[in-house]
């Protein structure tokens, strides 16, 4: 028995001290946790989306889910046979008067509109998980890392989950960075990391900053969920609005379907360009992670010209084929008479230049 409750107690202990490091960040208090609790988007004790949102769909459960995950037949392209193609593009002699969009895998990528430089949820780590053993990055979709990265404008974050917001690649990037974009709570996290509080400008629903060279960005509503450990929802998650006076674009993040896309379209569209979560789904999770199709009909609903589907190519976060969301984005945009644009990593977008067309590389 002693040597029992010894072995409980350094387990404990050890589990104690884990979920007390860095990676996991930090939860908000003074100023910030009275800004949280006076949110409208803020009730019973979390964040809440527009419409109610239930984790997993009807007919599904947690244990089911994990064992299916776990222990189920798994697709023999869940991964890639060969290595994910990439463009070697010098990102630190890029010209300023381009604007332009890199993507560096999944939900990973760069804009530089005006001059402005954004770099978007960067993971570049070999693992989207707290811990190095799980989510391993596809092979060849690990190309570029912090020190690929020029001098950054506005490092923009959607949400705390892992394969969005990597404390290893924040940490690394922090002396690039000039300013932070956040949804209401995450900034915490990133003074906790070391980054000055004038450096984050962090906000609700709604809210909106006048950036360098007087372009726009405002959050808007996303279908998601947050949390870095066991309590979810302690943070924002959002969507944002990027204008400038010539382009307008969507930065989608992680959301299931709602009327919330309609609704931005109505308010804020028509849009030139709208970077869509397309990947890592599941019927189990349809109502926080689109499906193909709504990922179309999502598009149709922003009133968006062309489209850049992202949050695929790096992790298998679920059980689909790696290639199959992009394969179904691509068949299936003709229908609802969109331009997929899918360049491969690393591969410039210029976002002002007519008649973009990129291969079927996943093929």
């Amino acid at each position: 028995m002693f040597y029992l409750i010894a072995i409980i107690a350094v387990a404990g202990g050890f589990i104690s001290y884990f979920l007390a490091g860095d990676v996991f960040g930090a939860e908000s208090s003074g100023r910030r946790k009275q800004r949280i609790l006076q949110s409208q988007n803020f009730r019973n004790g979390q964040f809440q989306n527009l419409s109610e949102t239930p984790q997993l769909a009807e007919g599904e459960s947690m244990p089911k889910v994990m064992m299916n995950f776990l222990f189920g037949k798994k697709d023999p392209d869940l991964k890639p046979r060969k290595s994910i193609p990439s463009v070697d593009t010098d990102l630190k002699n890029l010209k300023k008067e381009d604007n332009i969009f890199i993507w560096f895998g999944h939900s990973s990528y760069f804009i530089q509109l005006n001059g402005v430089s954004f770099l978007i949820d960067p993971v570049f780590s070999k693992f989207g998980s707290p811990v190095q053993l799980f989510n391993k990055a596809f092979p060849g979709a690990d190309f570029y890392t912090a020190e690929s990265m020029p001098e950054i404008d506005y490092l923009v974050i959607t949400h705390d989950h892992y394969d969005h917001l990597d404390y290893p690649t924040v940490k690394d990037l922090r002396p690039k960075i000039k300013q932070v974009i956040l949804p209401l709570g995450v900034g915490a996290h990133f003074e906790k990391w070391g980054y000055a509080e004038e450096q984050i400008l962090e906000e609700d629903w709604g809210g909106s900053f006048v950036l360098k060279n007087n372009l726009h960005i405002t959050f808007t509503p996303a279908r998601h969920f947050s949390g870095r450990k066991f309590k979810r929802n302690n943070t924002l998650w959002t969507s944002y609005v990027l204008e400038s006076n010539d382009l307008k674009l969507y930065l989608g993040g992680d959301s299931g379907y709602d009327s919330h896309f309609k609704m931005i379209g109505e308010k804020y569209g028509p849009f030139d360009f709208a970077v869509m979560e397309n990947g890592q789904y599941n019927e189990a999770w349809k109502y926080i992670h689109t499906l193909p199709a709504d990922v179309l009909q999502a598009s149709s609903d922003l009133n968006v010209k062309q489209v850049i589907p992202v949050h695929s190519g790096k992790f298998a976060l679920a059980l689909h084929p790696w290639a199959e969301p992009l394969q179904k984005i691509s068949s299936g945009a003709k229908e609802k008479n969109l331009s997929v644009l899918t360049p491969k990593i690393g591969e410039i977008l210029y976002l002002d230049q007519e008649n973009k067309n990129f291969e079927k590389w996943w093929e």
